[in-house]
């Protein structure tokens, strides 16, 4: 007699989901699924709203990473109001990278800090009433209060850059609408501790170094706890190097080996197709050339740095380097060094931050470029969680006709799925009794994606979380709620 366990929502990660196991009568795995839950409709909503306005309506898909949303449809109407993906004038940009890589150092500090180290620090198996944010704050203070000034570093760059921490309007079509005043500038540069970025940086460099030290612990975990071979996708910039705002399209397959050689995202269509599957919301994006069968693949830190070919910052680049020699330069297709890469990034960023901080060109007046409009533009960038896609066109009134947005946790939608039911075969097979640590296990393997499911969906509701065993007949043989 089967069984099914569910899991309902996953929990520790923005949105909701479920996740479905089935069980034959010997209690092996035999099909897993991560399935979301919520229908995100902003693709219709925008239909018919003036196109300027996209860069303020969307970003309402979420509250962890609107800035991703922002920035992506800012630079697809910058190529339809006839500027371009290159056009800007240098305050535009670099304050819209401001505003990018202080969108990312916040993001990754409230995952790692809140969302995935009380994992590491009292164990996948350890008691859910510790295992939290509180458990933190209360049994490692100076961690938790890490995690909390990081991340209110990077919003109050938000909104010195876009005019709120939350929902802001600073990118517009063709440039920026703020520069940043130098008093603005000295209190991210010579703040009181620890609201400084020297602070930051120095806070970056120890999180990265309390990783490593887990990590030579228990290497066996980290390395094979969800591993399996992936594809991987990516911009960078045009010489190869990291770039979190703007470049080409790159992907290589598990071994390294170039799958889409720095093509213009322009072109994504070409490249990039979408598969509908009847068990979920989300779609399941392949590359063409492979097809749907092999043509799935991993976006996020761990897959910009196996794509890339090095990182434009001297410390982040020498942890970069560190990081590939662990693997002797081919890519890491283990889903828990998504945690190892993503802080790498969070020092990459902290390192842009104050590289921006000094340019004399974000106190500039020339904000905003106008050229000859066009009808259709496509703005991708590497948001927190991975590559983001916005795809707009318009018609002859300016109004938006069609909006095409692939995001972060879309493109991971395959991996996530394969993590799960690698995760759910190591943890379940064989076992007659359901255990929060099973449950959390599967959990944690989502968890190391970082999925963002109000993005990758739209709606509103909570639900409590329970797994439950059922018999084929539909009969509830064991039950856990939390």
């Amino acid at each position: 007699m089967g069984r099914k366990i569910t899991i309902e929502p996953v929990t520790r990660v923005e949105g909701h989901g479920k996740v479905t196991i089935q069980l034959d009568p010997q209690n092996n795995v035999t099909d897993s699924r991560l399935h979301i839950v919520e229908f995100r409709g902003f693709e219709r909503f925008v239909q018919g709203r003036p196109y300027w306005e996209a860069p303020v309506l969307v970003q309402r898909l979420c509250g962890i990473c609107p800035v991703s949303h922002h920035l992506a449809a800012a630079k697809a109407l910058d190529v339809i109001v006839g500027v371009g993906p290159d056009g800007l004038t240098p305050t535009g940009e670099k304050m819209r990278r401001l505003m990018h890589y202080g969108q990312t150092f916040q993001s990754h500090a409230l995952h790692f800090f809140h969302l995935v180290s009380p994992d590491l620090l009292f164990g996948i198996d350890s008691d859910p009433a510790t295992r939290n944010v509180i458990g933190v704050a209360m049994k490692h203070p100076d961690l938790a209060v890490q995690g909390v000034m990081m991340r209110k570093f990077g919003q109050e760059i938000i909104r010195a850059t876009a005019g709120k921490k939350i929902h802001g309007t600073g990118a517009i079509p063709g440039g920026i609408n703020k520069n940043l005043s130098i008093e603005e500038r000295d209190e991210f540069l010579k703040g009181a501790d620890p609201l400084n970025i020297d602070k930051m940086i120095a806070w970056s460099q120890g999180a990265l170094d309390f990783f490593k030290d887990f990590h030579s612990k228990n290497s066996d975990m980290l390395d094979n706890f969800a591993a399996f071979p992936s594809n991987h996708l990516s911009l960078v910039r045009k010489d190869g190097s990291l770039d979190l705002y703007h470049g080409v399209l790159r992907a290589v397959d598990s071994e390294g080996k170039k799958i889409l050689d720095d093509v213009d995202y322009q072109d994504y269509l070409q490249y990039i197709g979408e598969e509908v599957k009847d068990w979920s919301y989300m779609k399941f994006p392949y590359m063409k050339s492979l097809g749907k069968r092999d043509g799935w693949y991993t976006v996020g830190p761990l897959a910009r740095l196996n794509t890339c070919d090095f990182i434009d910052t001297p410390l982040a680049q020498k942890e970069f380097e560190a990081y590939k020699a662990y693997t002797n330069g081919k890519p890491s297709n283990a889903s828990m060094h998504m945690h190892w890469a993503r802080l790498i990034e969070t020092l990459h960023a902290a390192e842009k931050m104050k590289d921006l901080l000094n340019d004399p060109d974000l106190q500039g007046d020339d904000r905003v470029v106008k050229g000859t409009k066009t009808n259709e533009g496509v703005g991708l960038l590497e948001a927190p969680r991975g590559t983001l896609f916005h795809h707009y066109r318009i018609n002859d009134n300016d109004q938006i006709e069609m909006a095409n947005l692939i995001v972060s946790t879309t493109n991971n939608n395959e991996p996530m799925n394969r993590a799960v039911n690698f995760v759910a075969k190591q943890q379940i097979n064989g076992q007659s009794e359901v255990t929060e640590g099973m449950l959390n296990a599967v959990e944690v393997a989502i968890r190391a994606y970082d999925p963002c499911l109000s993005c990758a969906t739209h709606a509103l509701g909570k639900m409590p979380l329970e797994l439950s065993l059922v018999d084929v007949d539909g009969n509830v043989i064991d039950q856990i709620r939390k």
